[in-house]
């Protein structure tokens, strides 16, 4: 079991960047693979990207590709989301999870995060 506790979301205008962060309580941060996903109202909740327990490889949705950039702090026990120019589409609830189980870094993620607002401006 571990809890998941995102930050950094607000509202950015369109071109601009945010970073987000998302701390696991957990003392086994490196048995985690870790990821991002995102909801916007009406729509799936979408996968944003991925990142190994080792964090040397990192796996991203197609059309994010170039302008995210997921990262994690063993020390910190932080993944991070770093996200460049924005665009009004990217605006979504954007959420951390987890999992244990591998290799696909694309889940079955087990555990989530309650999410943090991405509102992206024009």
């Amino acid at each position: 079991q571990v809890q998941l506790v995102e930050s950094g979301g607000g509202l950015v205008q369109a071109g601009g960047s945010l970073e987000l962060s998302c701390t696991a309580s957990t003392r086994t941060f490196s048995n985690y693979i870790m990821g991002w996903y995102r909801q916007a109202p009406g729509k799936e909740r979408e996968f944003v990207a991925g990142i190994t327990r080792s964090g040397g490889y990192r796996h991203y949705a197609d059309s994010l590709k170039g302008r995210f950039t997921i990262s994690r702090d063993t020390a910190k026990n932080t993944v991070y989301l770093q996200m460049s120019s924005l665009k009004p589409s990217d605006s979504a609830v954007y959420y951390c999870a987890a999992t244990t189980t591998g290799p696909n870094l694309r889940g079955p993620f087990d555990y989530w995060g309650q999410g943090t607002q991405v509102t992206v401006s024009s």
